[in-house]
C-alpha cells in the first residue's frame, strides 16, 4: 500500500468546492458563526500546520471540510454553497475546535479522527487496526476495468490482504454472482473487516481467512485482487506521523531483507499460479514502485491498467504470463 496518493478520486473523501474561501486566522468560538467562516478558520488552522494528506483529501480545505462536516452532523457531500450561512453555535464551534487541534496535535488520519472512511461512494468504518483504505482497484472495480478478463464463469475472487475488508466488499458489490473471500495476516484487520463485512449484509458472500500470503488460500482462483505492502526502506524511513499511525505491517515491504518493497510480491508471484484456475487473473496494486517491480520482475508480461493516477500504479498479470517467467526470476520458497 503506497503511503502518498496522486489522485482523490477513489479516497474516501473529496469535499465541495466553496465559490471563494476567504482565509480567517483562527476558529472564532466566541459568537455565532457561518459555516462558510468556521470552514474558512479550520482550512488556515490546518494549512499552518503543514500536516501531511492522502488518507482520503490531499489539501487542507478538503480534510478541513470532512472534518467540519463530520463534527456537525452533515453530510459530507453536502453542497458547501448552499450550506455556506448555516448558523453555527458557540458549542458547536468548540466541539469543531477540539476535534482540529486533534488533528493537528495527535497527526492521526482523519479517517481514524471519525472512525470511517469513503470509497467509491461507499462507507467504510476504519480504526488503527487497519490501513485507512485508498486502493486504485476499487476504482477498477467500479468502472468495469477488469471485466474484459472475467466471464460467467468467474465465481471465486480472493482480496489478499483484505485490511478493512473494502475491496473485498466492492468486488462482491460489482460481481452480485461471486464468491469472495478476504484474506489478510493480522487478525486485527480482519476483525475490522468483520465490521464492514456485516455493515454492507454480506455475511453470506464474503468469507474472511486469517492467511500469510496464499498459505491458507489454496484457491483455486478466478480473480485475485491484491493490494500489498510494497514501500520501499527509503520511502518507509521518510513516512510522515501521518502514515506512521497506520499498521506498518501494511505498508513496509521489507518483510525478507530487501530494501525495494518487493519482499510480498516475490513470494505471490512464486505462489499465485499454482492456486489459479485455467483463466485466472492477479490484479496487483504497487503504487509508485513501478520501477523496483520491474526491475525484479523483468521478463514478466504484464498488463497496465489505467487509473486515475495514470498506468502504473496497478497491474494485471494472467496464469499464462506467470507461468512463462524463467525459472531465475521466480523466487525461492
Amino acid at each position: 500500500m503506497w503511503p502518498w496518493p496522486t489522485s482523490n478520486r477513489s479516497r474516501t473523501f473529496t469535499a465541495a468546492r466553496w465559490t471563494t474561501c476567504p482565509a480567517s486566522p483562527a476558529l472564532p468560538i466566541e459568537r455565532p458563526v457561518k459555516l462558510k467562516e468556521l470552514l474558512a478558520a479550520a482550512t488556515r488552522r490546518l494549512d499552518a500546520a503543514h500536516l501531511a494528506y492522502g488518507h482520503g483529501t490531499n489539501n487542507a480545505r478538503d480534510e478541513a471540510s470532512w472534518l467540519v462536516l463530520w463534527q456537525l452532523g452533515l453530510p459530507l457531500d453536502s453542497d458547501l454553497d448552499a450550506l455556506a450561512r448555516h448558523a453555527v453555535t458557540a458549542q458547536q464551534q468548540a466541539e469543531v475546535e477540539a476535534l482540529i487541534q486533534r488533528r493537528i496535535e495527535s497527526r492521526e488520519p482523519a479517517a481514524y479522527l471519525t472512525g470511517e472512511a469513503w470509497l467509491q461512494g461507499v462507507a467504510f468504518h476504519v480504526d488503527r487496526r487497519a490501513i485507512v483504505p485508498r486502493s486504485f482497484i476499487a476504482e477498477l472495480l467500479a468502472e468495469g476495468s477488469i471485466d474484459p478478463w472475467l466471464d460467467e464463469k468467474t465465481i471465486d475472487v480472493l482480496d489478499l490482504c483484505t485490511g478493512n475488508g473494502s475491496l473485498a466488499v466492492l468486488a462482491a458489490m460489482a460481481y452480485p454472482d461471486v464468491r469472495v473471500t478476504g484474506s489478510d495476516i493480522s487478525p486485527d484487520a480482519l476483525e475490522v473487516a468483520r465490521i464492514n463485512v456485516a455493515r454492507h449484509e454480506l455475511q453470506e458472500r464474503i468469507r474472511l481467512v486469517e492467511s500469510d500470503g496464499l498459505k491458507n488460500c489454496p484457491g483455486p482462483w478466478d480473480l485475485v485482487l491484491c493490494n500489498p505492502p510494497y514501500v520501499n526502506a527509503q520511502s518507509m524511513a521518510a513516512l510522515p506521523p501521518e502514515y506512521r499511525a497506520e499498521p506498518a505491517l501494511a505498508l513496509d515491504g521489507n518483510i525478507a531483507g530487501n530494501v525495494d518493497g518487493m519482499d510480498f510480491v516475490r513470494g505471490l508471484i512464486r505462489d499465485v499460479p499454482k492456486r489459479l484456475k485455467p483463466r485466472g487473473v492477479l490484479v496487483l496494486e504497487i503504487g509508485n514502485e513501478r520501477e523496483h517491480f520491474e526491475a525484479a520482475f523483468p521478463h514478466l508480461e504484464a498488463v497496465w491498467l489505467d487509473t486515475s493516477a495514470g498506468d502504473d500504479q496497478v497491474l494485471l498479470l494472467t496464469l499464462e504470463s506467470l507461468l512463462a517467467l524463467p525459472t531465475s526470476q521466480t523466487p525461492a520458497p
